[in-house]
């Protein structure tokens, strides 16, 4: 890792839509009753304001120069791009998935082709089918992409479930990485006022999906796996005293081999907290080499100005740099 002022600055949240994957799966079976699904958690209120918005940002979320004179503005460099997740589709069975993923992948990296140097990118495996995870992983970085996005369940699975370990294992020896970010939250219709859905569905869903990973043992099995956490990992970081009491306590609790904490020395996050006070507790837990910038571009629940939100976290210049472009720079192998 470098902290060095000279680093380029580096975002490894940013999204991009795809509207090839959107083609093939209009009028599948499955998409209808996957939508009014999605409508049911979010409420009348927040779909009336996620359709303006999300058209507002089409030609940031498309169009390769409006998306590179965006991160001018912003002080950015360099863009970790991945697909929307509303691209997921966890519904479709394993055909439709299989070419879901495939689209997505060559759709992300034929993008990025066209910003060589700025822009790097993520792909998507189907996590309702654990058995096409690996081979899609592989296309995925066959395209030149640098990992794949996940989201933090599938339908019926959580990430503890056995049945993804050759996909942990494929992504630990390939040194893919994975960036794992919600898209929907099961706790259903509490969440469907106020956009809650959201605000605290997703946090809450990256804690669920985060101890599952620690306290199944998959980072024991696999401690080479390079794992980012949307969202600054949600609750989980900040609050993960009472996992390590209970791990210290309850034999029910005890399915990882060391504390629960200690295993955010194994994980990575980004740094869209939306707090200052937060973020420098995520970088005194996690440390700095292991937070990286994150801004969520292009949407509004991300950052118009990450720089400005990691400088009022008036973090020491070294930590600075390193969650800067230091920690992701050596992480996608730029340095």
């Amino acid at each position: 890792m470098t902290d060095s002022p000279s680093t380029p600055t580096i975002d490894v949240h940013a999204h991009l839509l795809l509207p090839d994957v959107e083609e093939a799966v209009a009028g599948q079976p499955g998409l209808a009753e996957a939508r009014a699904l999605d409508a049911r958690r979010n409420g009348p209120a927040a779909l009336a304001v996620n359709g303006p918005m999300v058209g507002q940002r089409v030609p940031r979320l498309t169009d390769v120069a409006v998306r590179l004179a965006a991160m001018d503005a912003q002080g950015v460099d360099v863009q970790l791009v991945s697909p929307s997740p509303s691209h997921y589709h966890y519904w479709a069975d394993a055909q439709l998935a299989h070419r879901v993923c495939r689209l997505a992948n060559e759709g992300t990296a034929g993008h990025c082709a066209k910003a060589p140097g700025r822009l790097f990118g993520l792909g998507l495996v189907p996590l309702q089918h654990p058995e096409l995870a690996p081979e899609l992983l592989d296309h995925a970085l066959a395209q030149g992409l640098r990992g794949v996005e996940i989201s933090s369940h599938a339908p019926g699975r959580e990430l503890s479930d056995p049945a993804y370990e050759p996909f942990w294992a494929r992504a630990e020896e390939t040194g893919a990485l994975v960036f794992l970010h919600p898209f929907g939250c099961t706790l259903d219709e509490r969440l469907d006022r106020w956009y809650l859905s959201n605000t605290v569905g997703q946090p809450a869903e990256n804690a669920v999906a985060l101890s599952h990973l620690v306290f199944s043992g998959v980072l024991d099995r696999r401690p080479g796996l390079k794992l980012i956490a949307a969202h600054g990992g949600g609750y989980l970081p900040t609050h993960l005293g009472r996992s390590d009491h209970a791990w210290r306590t309850r034999p029910d609790a005890r399915g990882c081999a060391r504390e629960p904490s200690s295993y955010l020395k194994q994980l990575y996050f980004d740094s869209l907290v939306h707090d200052p006070h937060v973020l420098r507790e995520l970088v005194r837990v996690a440390g700095a080499d292991r937070v990286l910038l994150g801004s969520d571009f292009p949407f509004d629940m991300g950052t118009e100005d990450p720089l400005g939100a990691l400088g009022a976290a008036g973090l020491p210049d070294t930590d600075f740099h390193a969650v800067r472009g230091g920690t992701a720079a050596a992480l996608l192998n730029l340095i």
